[in-house]
């Protein structure tokens, strides 16, 4: 057997990477995606899309995505090899020079279908061998108007805030004791500031007005969190809600996520996508009762 070669594809050869057979297992495929390059209408450059080869034939394929604007991938969105292709798939990703997050699709409760769960674990498995760290899995949802629109409780106060360094502040507050192991992990490696830096880039970076944030406060004037109506590229999101410490355990974050659905519904969403980790298990309490449903689990690496 020839050892594989790994290149990056050029607007030429892009009809390349879905020459690999994918049954749709797992992934963006699975999710009812597909792979169309920048020249062709689509989202993914040639030289961020990587193959194997061997003997010319397709055996793995990676694909990093970032927006028209970003000078390096946000994401590593496609991985998939051929059976027994592991070790291409491996070298594959070892050989590239990109760098991102890489989050595995799969569906709800994956684990419990066999033959999901191979071609999950497949793919972690490789992806480990390459580098990558497991962080998280976590719950995606998609609200719909045909889920019927939460009532608003009532109990708090919404506003917007203008100043950036209110904002900031309030951030980070809702990051003490955070139980989102994304921001966890930047803390623990970057320190509380350059996390907080971090994440507040994120949501700026988001293509949706900055005069949609508003802060939540009780009817005596005490600050409870914020909530961040917003778009990302795909379409609105629930782009961040967050409770500052000395108000959790109130179930204030549902309150948070209804004010979010309602503002976006107010800008025109009949769809709102959202995440949250497993193992927040107030949130995924939150979405649970405002009525979004888990449409996809995902599984995160990181570099």
């Amino acid at each position: 057997m020839s050892d594989p070669v790994v290149r990056a594809l050029t607007e030429h050869d892009t009809a390349l990477f879905t020459s690999l057979p994918d049954p749709g297992l797992v992934g963006r495929a699975a999710m009812g995606h597909t792979y169309v390059p920048v020249h062709e209408g689509g989202e993914y450059r040639p030289e961020w899309t990587w193959v194997a080869l061997r003997d010319g034939k397709v055996v793995a394929r990676a694909a990093w995505w970032g927006a028209p604007d970003d000078t390096v991938p946000k994401a590593l969105d496609w991985f998939d090899f051929a059976e027994g292709e592991e070790e291409a798939a491996v070298q594959l990703l070892r050989a590239s020079p990109l760098r991102a997050e890489y989050s595995l699709l799969v569906p709800p409760g994956w684990r419990g279908i066999p033959e999901v769960r191979a071609a999950a674990q497949a793919r972690i498995s490789a992806a480990v061998a390459a580098g990558m760290t497991p962080l998280v899995e976590r719950y995606r949802y998609e609200w719909t108007s045909a889920c019927g629109l939460p009532e608003r409780p009532g109990r708090l106060e919404f506003r917007p805030e203008p100043d950036d360094a209110v904002i900031r502040d309030v951030v980070r507050r809702t990051h003490t004791g955070t139980l989102d192991e994304h921001d966890r992990r930047n803390i623990a490696e970057l320190g509380p500031e350059a996390a907080l830096d971090e994440f507040m880039d994120v949501l700026e970076w988001l293509p949706s007005p900055r005069e949609w944030w508003k802060l939540a406060y009780t009817p005596q004037g005490e600050l409870v969190g914020i909530q961040v109506p917003a778009r990302n590229p795909g379409g609105p999101c629930v782009g961040y809600i967050g409770v500052v410490p000395e108000w959790r355990g109130r179930g204030y974050a549902y309150d948070l996520l209804v004010e979010c659905t309602h503002d976006l519904v107010a800008q025109g969403a009949s769809r709102i996508a959202a995440a949250t980790d497993q193992g927040n298990f107030p949130m995924a309490a939150g979405f649970a009762r405002a009525g979004y449903p888990v449409t996809q689990e995902r599984i995160d690496l990181v570099p």
